[in-house]
């Protein structure tokens, strides 16, 4: 898994490209914590995952909890058919504020 940043205006946007499974969850979550707790706002672009498992989804849980508790907003972009069928049938399609494309994303978030 790779992981690059971006900045939109005050908005992070963090690309995560590859498997996001158990190997790679903490990768991410380390990123997560450190990002959330200094911006108000982050976008995950999701253009490039290939896969997430239930760790991922768990990681994702956490940087929203995080978030919310530090009035911060998450939002996720992008995700390929497979991901989206993934965070439908686990409920997290409700929990998160998902959209089509990274500037519907951005603006999710500001």
């Amino acid at each position: 898994m790779q992981i690059s940043e971006a900045m939109d205006g005050e908005v992070l946007i963090l690309s995560v490209q590859g498997r996001l499974d158990s190997n790679t969850s903490k990768e991410l979550d380390e990123v997560l914590v450190q990002q959330i707790q200094s911006r108000p706002a982050v976008v995950l672009d999701f253009s490039s995952l290939e896969y997430i498992s239930s760790a991922g989804l768990r990681v994702l849980l956490k940087a929203a909890k995080q978030g919310r508790a530090g009035g911060g907003k998450l939002a996720l972009c992008c995700l390929s058919p497979h991901v989206r069928e993934v965070f439908d049938i686990s409920g997290f399609s409700s929990i998160f504020s998902i959209q089509n494309d990274r500037a519907a994303a951005v603006a999710a978030v500001s």
